[in-house]
């Protein structure tokens, strides 16, 4: 009876209460009355601040509302805008006379836990994200609008790469682990990728369709070879673009699309652009006058132009010979590298008569500007002093933009910055008509290290080496423990040292350091050098099969910049010894092949080398060339001492050697289309002797085949210049006479470039060579040439220099009938620097 009284008494307290809630929040709504807010209450808010919520909603304790009416339909509105709710109510909960209390209630939208793929493979997943990121922020508000965006940049990535059938959806999963929170999962299908199965033209009267389709660079048909075929919108315009600017360059100003369209082919699968063109009508140049001009005449600008009257009017053409040439030749460099910074011209067409445009060149000349500062930035390891000597613009001298681009290549080719990251900057001071010049530099590693070990075949054994380039060291700060980071750098020398030996059989080391501005203020390469190589056949001396070779030496060379006949130019000249010591040691020999195996040789000569180089990168050059002709002198000892040297021995005849040497190397490269670079290259070689009767050197011979890797530093007692497709005992000299007295060697190079990145440059070639090589002048044949093929790669570390790898077809080797063709090839290794 108790609990039978407790229960009715609990249902009466209910009863009471809610009848006193409804007693208090019943309102007519037939009548409007005023009310005052008297609180708000929120409900539901998660992740929202309640009180964010009722400012947005403008409704705030005090305010008078009026109910029915628009105040609160007007704050739900509000609320519903911010698109973060799937439900918004405001109720009133209870009424106090003329106050009501009011109840906020939402529901919030979910948010992003994570997503994911399926479809597509986990490679691909970081690029997605790169795609969707923008729009997907894990632990933000999941709308329609979100997902999508998100499945519209996932369409667009792919579409981006030509699969123009990329199809995406995207599925809202609820998440276990994390409240109110889901995670999206995005099935993908790419399809297969849309190539482009043909171009076609209408219209095109003057230019063929192959020019056109070859004038579009990303727009292609999958009929062409080495050229992917994809269809990317964006750059199908920009082909669009490229398609109106060569029918300008050859005579039609007029040229334009009048429409394209885009259809499947009969299968479905590729896509047929067609796009009709209004040429219209073929523009010549008429006559071009000068205004303005008071420094050059008239025929001297035009001459520098180019342009005469009745040339097809090329508005390319006419741009480039008016702003900036590479080469040079445009109106604009002539007046700045004179000083006229503030120089201006605008080329007016000032008649069109049928098909003929006259032109007027309108100049304004200006003051002559001069360099105020100029200013280095960005070197925080060379020191300043290094680069401001290579430049070409001084403080006080005029401006001219050609000493800006040369100080550029001269600052890139130091081998210290980043070619790509190099920045010039020149603000104008007009009112004093000055000029500042700032350089700004990226340093990069320029040090290099060899380091390495394998199996040596004439050493018996492991063979290890190390060595260590440093390009930019500082000796005046070898005492300075401050400068060591890790060792004193940033005056430009140059300090090398190599090891090589596998213990008693062989051992090879060398030592070299370079000042290239010997005192300071003049371009003078001072360098000196010594090495040591000793190569031995078994342990004891004793013994009839024991042998060896040792090659000690030292050198001093004063290099200098010469002014003519261009700065260039560089003339260098050095002082060398050399001793060679033959123990019963096979390699070398007279020119009748008897081979010279004992004595001990001295070899003192006199080098001068005059060289020039404008190439525009020491890496992966593009343009400009590499020229050297070197001469090599002894003193003619058997003019002079009166010996009969017919009655000599070996070892007498050529204790002292006696020969005069000449070496050409030329080296050309030209942009081709594209990044694709062009490298001729020629080596020329002669070893001569003074008197007939000491006859030719057994040494310093010219050694031509094989991957010349063994020539590091030159110490082997003859020149090794590779020849790729063939060994050395390909050639006949140096299987009969162990070296030859003349050679050429002929290559051409085509080379395409993955990555210019100075850290790690990487590109591939294709070659073509011909070579060959002779013990005398009556059997040279200069068009006798080893022929041979094939392709390389080549990867530049700057901790490392150059790795890479040749394979060439030699066509020309001697080989046995029946021989496979796979068998004429030969594969060359490329270890830390570029053979000859």
């Amino acid at each position: 009876m108790k609990q039978l009284a407790a229960i009715l008494l609990l249902i009466g307290i209910s009863l009471t209460v809610f009848g006193q809630g409804d007693s208090l929040t019943i309102i007519d709504y037939t009548t409007p009355n005023d009310f005052e807010i008297g609180g708000i209450e929120v409900e539901g808010a998660e992740f929202t601040d309640p009180n964010a919520l009722k400012a947005i909603a403008g409704l705030a304790i005090g305010d008078k509302i009026k109910v029915p009416g628009q105040d609160i339909p007007r704050a739900i509105k509000k609320l519903w805008a911010l698109k973060l709710f799937t439900d918004v109510q405001i109720r009133v909960n209870k009424k106090i006379d003329n106050v009501v209390f009011l109840v906020l209630t939402i529901k919030e939208r979910p948010r992003l836990s994570r997503y994911s793929y399926t479809g597509v493979k986990k490679s691909a997943h970081d690029d997605l994200n790169s795609a969707v990121s923008k729009f997907l922020l894990k632990g933000g508000i999941v709308t329609e609008n979100v997902k999508t965006n998100a499945v519209r940049a996932i369409r667009e990535h792919y579409e981006g790469k030509g699969y123009l059938d990329a199809n995406a959806t995207v599925t809202e999963v609820e998440d276990s682990i994390l409240l109110n929170s889901v995670r999206l999962v995005f099935d993908i299908d790419k399809g297969e990728r849309v190539k482009i199965e043909d171009i076609l033209f209408v219209g095109n009267d003057n230019v063929k369709d192959t020019k056109l389709r070859n004038t579009m660079k990303e727009t292609s048909r999958k009929k062409k070879i080495f050229k992917s075929s994809k269809f990317i919108e964006e750059l199908y315009e920009e082909d669009k673009k490229l398609l109106i600017d060569y029918y300008n360059t050859v005579g039609f100003r007029d040229a334009r699309i009048l429409k394209d369209s885009i259809y499947r082919d009969e299968d479905g699968e590729d896509i047929i652009l067609q796009i009709t063109i209004d040429e219209g009508n073929r523009y010549y140049f008429g006559d071009i006058t000068w205004k303005g001009n008071s420094i050059y005449a008239d025929e001297q600008l035009s001459e520098v132009l180019g342009i005469t009257k009745g040339d097809v009017y090329n508005q390319e053409l006419l741009t480039t010979r008016v702003e900036f040439s590479q080469d040079g030749r445009d109106i604009n460099t002539l007046y700045m590298d004179n000083g006229h910074l503030f120089f201006r011209i605008d080329p007016v067409e000032v008649s069109i008569y049928n098909d003929t445009i006259d032109i007027e060149m309108r100049l304004f000349e200006g003051p002559i500007a001069l360099i105020d500062r100029v200013e280095i930035k960005g070197n925080d390891r060379t020191h300043e002093h290094v680069i401001r000597r290579e430049l070409r613009t001084k403080p006080g001298q005029q401006f001219s933009r050609s000493d800006i681009i040369r100080s550029q290549r001269e600052i890139i080719n130091l081998g210290y910055f980043n070619p790509e990251a190099l920045g010039i900057n020149t603000p104008v001071n007009p009112q004093r008509g000055t000029v500042d010049i700032e350089y700004t530099v990226e340093e990069k590693p320029s040090d290099q290290l060899e380091l390495s070990a394998g199996w040596g075949g004439f050493s018996r054994g492991v063979i290890g080496t190390l060595g260590v380039t440093f390009n930019n060291f500082s000796m005046r700060n070898i005492f300075n423990r401050e400068a060591w980071h890790p060792l004193p750098m940033g005056d430009g020398q140059r300090f090398s040292i190599r090891a090589q030996t596998n213990g008693r059989f062989y051992q090879s080391y060398n030592v070299s350091f370079t000042e290239p501005w010997l005192g300071g203020k003049k371009p003078n390469a001072f360098t000196v050098a010594t090495y040591l190589t000793r190569i031995t056949n078994g342990f004891d001396r004793e013994s009839e099969a024991f042998g060896s070779l040792a090659i000690a030496g030292a050198s001093v060379g004063l290099g200098t910049r010469l002014r003519f006949p261009d700065d260039f130019f560089v003339s260098n000249t050095s002082l060398s010894f050399q001793n060679i010591t033959l123990i019963n040691r096979t390699g070398f020999s007279l020119d009748n092949g008897q081979p010279v195996l004992n004595g001990s040789f001295n070899n003192i000569s006199i080098n001068q080398t005059i060289s020039r180089n404008s190439i525009d990168a020491p890496v992966f050059p593009t343009s400009g060339s590499r020229i050297s002709l070197a001469m090599q002198f002894t003193p003619p000892y058997s003019l002079f001492n009166n010996k009969d040297y017919s009655q000599l021995n070996i070892q007498d005849r050529f204790r002292y050697l006696e020969y005069h040497k000449w070496r050409l190397n030329a080296e050309w490269y030209t942009s081709l289309v594209g990044k694709l670079v062009l490298k001729a290259s020629a080596k020329i070689g002669m070893l001569g002797m003074y008197n007939r009767e000491v006859g030719l050197s057994p040494f310093e011979r010219f050694e031509l085949g094989g991957d010349g890797i063994s020539n590091f530093a030159g110490i082997q007692g003859k020149d090794i210049i590779s020849l790729r497709g063939y060994e050395v005992n390909d050639l006949e000299v140096n299987r009969n006479y162990d070296g030859a007295a003349f050679f050429d060697k002929f290559s051409l190079e085509v080379r395409y470039p993955f990555s210019t990145n100075p850290m790690s440059t990487i590109f591939v070639l294709g070659f073509v060579e011909g070579g060959n090589s002779w013990i005398n002048a009556r059997e040279f044949n200069p068009f006798e040439l080893k022929r041979s093929a094939g392709v390389g790669l080549r990867v530049f570390l700057p901790m490392f220099g150059t790795l890479g790898f040749d394979y060439g077809f030699g066509f020309d080797r001697n080989l046995p009938a029946g021989t496979k063709f796979t068998e004429f090839g030969n594969f060359n290794i490329i270890l830390g620097f570029e053979p000859e």
